[in-house]
């Protein structure tokens, strides 16, 4: 049986913007002196806040401006704007939850401008009219469960009737403070993280409706 909401997290789950995004700040903190990988900024900061990120990179030493959460947000948004694409199989998860008439929104820790930019070239943003919450906005931020809550109540369900879409560790945490069942979206690497905050693992969008079909099961 199909929960009566499906909350999607945004980068890394509808839309393919995190591998963009880890590029440019790469190749921004090259600029300002310091070397980090792809594969470090995935582990690092896939799912967090930009001040976060911000806060975290002064503690790893990073010479920064105080104004760089500014010059980075314009630089990716900057870069997004050049093109993502959809994440593989979600259209189609979509389609069928439009067909089974469960209802579903989109949760993230991005600014609405940001998810503008991501979903507006998709053909997302429309879909997710009137569905749209941002943390920014609502000034919660994963792993706090206020920004999942906040989207429930303004959905009309309860949190034990949701079900959470996620790929990173804080958005699994916030999904568990929340009382929320989260599935973990983990195409590459184990998933581990994930699990470790309650999340089920799962591969490819194509497995999604099946685990959301049983997804009181066990």
């Amino acid at each position: 049986m199909f929960p009566a909401l499906v909350i999607f997290d945004c980068d890394g789950v509808l839309v393919d913007s995190e591998t963009p995004a880890n590029e440019v700040l790469v190749a921004n903190l090259a600029r300002h002196g310091m070397a980090l990988t792809i594969e470090e900024a995935e582990h690092k900061f896939v799912g967090g806040t930009l001040q976060t990120e911000f806060e975290t990179l002064k503690a790893m030493g990073a010479n920064l401006p105080d104004d760089w959460c500014m010059e980075y947000r314009k630089e990716l948004h900057g870069r997004l704007r050049e093109g993502v694409e959809p994440i593989a199989g979600v259209i189609a998860v979509l389609d069928l939850l439009d067909e089974k008439g469960v209802r579903y929104c989109v949760a993230s820790n991005g600014s609405d401008e940001k998810m503008s930019i991501t979903l507006g070239q998709t053909g997302l943003w429309e879909r997710f009219d009137g569905r749209r919450f941002s943390a920014r906005t609502i000034g919660i931020a994963k792993p706090e469960p206020g920004l999942y809550l906040a989207a429930a109540e303004a959905m009309g369900v309860t949190a034990d009737q949701c079900v959470v879409i996620e790929d990173s560790a804080s958005g699994a945490l916030a999904a568990q403070r929340a009382g929320m069942l989260c599935f973990g979206y983990a195409p590459k690497g184990t998933g581990q993280a994930l699990a470790a905050h309650g999340a089920r693992i799962f591969r490819d969008m194509s497995q999604l409706p099946e685990l959301l079909n049983q997804h009181g099961a066990g």
